[in-house]
């Protein structure tokens, strides 16, 4: 009996040590800007509603190794924070994957672009195209953007910085699965677990994750407008180019996704981040102006409410793409003031910043829409500093 007894213990001792080693999650972080430089005494939380939140930090390899009560599903959040590069928030699963952190830009009109992905397919490559620049591995150095990490043996990340975004100029970045050039309908690229991470000034502002479900080996992700909005295409095709240079983008059969749309929680959301922005708690507002944003993405007033608080809160690089996200949502008959408004804010933050040229030329699209004195004033005044 105590034999049996004994046996039974040891098998459940092995069932619970089997069950905790499987709810173990490795992460890995690197930096997205230095090619295999590994991250040390990051910060990673794993999240789930209603769960207690579990917290490690990363060693001098980068590995940090979690145990949370939760499943590794996209039910799920992974945070990473580290002073001196902008916080990551992605869903899982997470386990196994490696995750790159950018450095804070100090441009204004900067953008870093970083693509991660799962172990297959081994290779998948960053494409940006603007005015007549193409920017990938083989060409890593274009004007004002470079790719700065390229990887070819699984994970990633493959880092692409646009340096100083210029006004008139689209650009438009897409991923290629590189393993399967040659198969053109196959669900790779869909399995890769790949995620596109958007970042200006010290936040990340947009994540995008490969449909899951449609065949294809080029993955056309966002496109930056003349104006500066940053617009989701999300189109997935099967390109039969062989040669990577030759490849070009595809913006066409874009793929609609669904959104829940809750727009009486985000007009709660958007009231209660004006309180705190009444308050003076720029960093609170910026919370809940984002929630509003989460659950209702169209949401022309809490962009430009953002953008106001963006830039009370020094995050100017924050505030211009929230006011430009503002000017592309605006409809109505309040839109050309909407329009003028954003654009003026704009131009603020260009004069504050002593970039003028700039400023002058936001101060005239203000104007374009909206005849007031105040933007001739503010025009008047760009010429004579310039001058």
């Amino acid at each position: 009996m105590k034999k049996i007894i004994t046996a039974f213990a040891l098998l459940s001792l092995f069932t619970i040590s089997q069950s905790l080693l499987n709810a173990q999650r490795k992460i890995q972080v690197l930096s997205a800007v230095v090619k295999d430089k590994k991250i040390e005494g990051a910060e990673v939380l794993l999240q789930k509603n209603g769960e207690q939140t579990v917290v490690g930090h990363t060693d001098a390899n980068g590995n940090v190794t979690l145990s949370p009560a939760f499943s590794d599903n996209s039910d799920a959040m992974v945070i990473i924070k580290k002073d001196g590069y902008s916080t990551l928030v992605a869903k899982c699963p997470c386990e196994g994957l490696t995750y790159a952190i950018s450095p804070t830009m100090k441009n204004l009109d900067g953008m870093r672009v970083v693509l991660s992905w799962g172990k297959n397919p081994s290779d998948l490559d960053s494409h940006l195209w603007y005015s007549n620049q193409h920017v990938f591995w083989r060409e890593k150095v274009g004007q004002k953007a470079n790719l700065d990490v390229d990887d070819m043996d699984s994970y990633g990340p493959e880092t692409i910085t646009i340096e100083e975004k210029k006004f008139g100029t689209e650009y438009i970045y897409a991923v290629h699965d590189y393993t399967n050039k040659e198969n053109m309908s196959n669900y790779a690229l869909a399995r890769s677990s790949a995620k596109v991470f958007v970042y200006i000034g010290n936040s990340l502002v947009k994540t995008y994750y490969v449909p899951s479900d449609i065949k294809g080996n080029l993955w056309t992700v966002f496109r930056v407008t003349k104006e500066g909005e940053i617009e989701d295409v999300n189109s997935m095709v099967s390109s039969n180019i062989t040669d990577p240079g030759d490849i070009r983008y595809n913006t066409s059969n874009s793929m609609l996704i669904t959104t829940v749309v809750d727009k009486q929680s985000a007009l709660r959301l958007n009231r209660l981040g004006t309180e705190e922005y009444n308050k003076q708690n720029y960093h609170k507002a910026i919370e809940y102006y984002l929630a509003a944003i989460d659950v209702y993405p169209d949401f022309g007033q809490a962009y430009g409410n953002l953008g106001l608080s963006y830039k009370k809160n020094n995050q100017y690089a924050e505030a211009l793409w929230a006011n430009r996200k503002a000017i592309a949502l605006a409809n109505g008959n309040t839109a050309p003031v909407t329009r003028a408004g954003a654009y003026y804010n704009i131009g603020r933050i260009y004069e504050e910043r002593g970039e003028y040229a700039k400023a002058k030329e936001q101060y005239k699209l203000a104007k374009s829409k909206v005849d007031r004195s105040a933007y001739d004033e503010a025009i008047k005044r760009m010429e004579n500093l310039i001058d």
